[in-house]
């Protein structure tokens, strides 16, 4: 069973910076695409960021320029590095991957147990 952990959430103040991490149970070259997504509370989870098995990032505009999805094959882990932090990031991270299944036609979506950030003001 393919596992993802996220760690890295906490308490910081406006301005300030986080990194959250993602390790997971597998080669992250196993994964189609492996990102972040965000759920604020009353709201609706939103992408943050993704980076494809080639490499290529995506990112929400409301993160872009503050937010940067790397990755380190080596260590089977997923990185999301938040600077510039704002109240409104404040949200619960999850980390999430798509892998093509093996026996049959079809992706599996995976994701983690989420890591709360609180931005204060």
């Amino acid at each position: 069973q393919v596992q993802l952990v996220e760690s890295g959430g906490g308490l910081v103040q406006a301005g300030q910076s986080l990194r959250l991490s993602c390790a997971a149970s597998t080669s992250i070259l196993s994964f189609l695409t492996m990102g972040w997504y965000r759920r604020a509370l009353g709201k609706q989870r939103e992408l943050v960021a993704t980076v494809g098995r080639g490499g290529n990032t995506n990112y929400a505009d409301s993160v872009k320029g503050r937010f940067t999805i790397s990755r380190d094959a080596a260590k089977n882990t997923v990185y999301l590095q938040m600077n510039s932090l704002k109240p409104e990031d404040t949200a619960v991270y999850y980390c999430t991957g798509t892998r093509i299944r093996v026996a049959t036609p079809g992706l599996d979506d995976y994701w983690g147990q989420g890591t709360q950030v609180t931005v204060s003001s």
